[in-house]
């Protein structure tokens, strides 16, 4: 996080707002991208999912000042640097649920009651849920799957099982992995910042952390030469996508054991030129043979 950043927009962490494109999935593999209702609907969620979602993390920080105080790299958090007041955050948290809640109501869509079990889980997950171990991973998981939804149900699209199964195991991925990290970071200070990770262990995490990773590259490998895809997107050519994710994959393991990283997949994204080449030539590829411009449609 830049450290000139203000200290109310750090509040925010508006690098965390990558995470809210899970909600142009539904688009592009449903092929409604041309769509410009759906297309207004996935932008006003991806707002309203920017404003949510900040607003939890300023609940989150107000709820872990006095642990964050104890972390290495979030002692520098405003609140927990004093640079910050509780009213201020307040008002701010407050203003940006009031906005986001509209906007999904409003414009996002014909599901708001996503948005709104979106904020209700991360509430349970603040005040206790994020204490039990393994169920706190789920949750962070049910973060990614209801910005899936969003940008599927919500449009009016039919989410495809393989969507979905795909995104369960790529967000356990990334959220083991953000354990193994805190993990990393405390040492044996870990359960003094984070109760769960009494629970934890590095070499259970690493267990988890290659189930998951597994399961991503498997499931979406198949995804892409199954004959429900084939049929849907009129090429045989997704394969060809594959390598991406198995390079974006590998290199985000290696940042997470060999220099420390994985504990923010947005700043990992932002800062890591391999895993944004990887990340950019994924889509690339996808939006070339889904829009037929070098593989012909079968």
């Amino acid at each position: 996080m830049p450290a000139l950043m203000p200290p109310l927009l750090q509040l925010l962490r508006p690098h965390q707002w990558l995470k809210n494109g899970f909600v142009f999935v539904g688009l592009l593999f449903g092929h409604a991208w041309t769509d410009p209702a759906k297309l207004g609907h996935a932008l006003a969620a991806f707002a309203a999912f920017c404003l949510l979602a900040s607003a939890v993390y300023v609940m989150n920080d107000l709820v872990d000042r006095e642990q964050d105080r104890l972390h290495p790299k979030k002692k520098n958090r405003p609140l927990a640097a004093g640079s910050v007041s509780v009213a201020a955050a307040v008002a701010l948290a407050v203003t940006c649920l009031a906005a986001g809640s509209a906007i999904a109501w409003l414009w996002a869509g014909s599901a708001p009651w996503i948005f709104f079990a979106y904020v209700a889980l991360n509430v349970g997950y603040s005040f206790g849920l994020k204490h039990v171990v393994i169920l706190d991973v789920f949750i962070i998981a049910s973060g990614f799957m209801l910005r899936i939804l969003a940008g599927t149900l919500g449009l009016g699209i039919a989410p495809s099982q393989w969507l979905l199964l795909c995104g369960l195991m790529l967000t356990l991925f990334l959220g083991f992995a953000k354990r193994r990290s805190e993990l990393n970071a405390l040492l044996a200070d870990s359960a003094g910042h984070r109760r769960v990770l009494e629970h934890y262990t590095a070499p259970m995490l690493d267990q988890f952390i290659g189930i998951a990773a597994a399961g991503t590259v498997i499931s979406y490998a198949l995804y892409t030469v199954s004959a429900e895809t084939v049929a849907l997107h009129g090429t045989r050519g997704l394969i060809a996508t594959v390598p991406f994710v198995l390079y974006g994959m590998l290199r985000y393991l290696w940042r997470l054991h060999a220099r420390g990283g994985g504990g923010d997949p947005a700043q990992e994204l932002l800062t890591d030129p391999h895993l944004l080449a990887a990340t950019v030539g994924w889509l690339l590829l996808v939006l070339v043979l889904l829009g037929g411009a070098i593989i012909p449609k079968l």
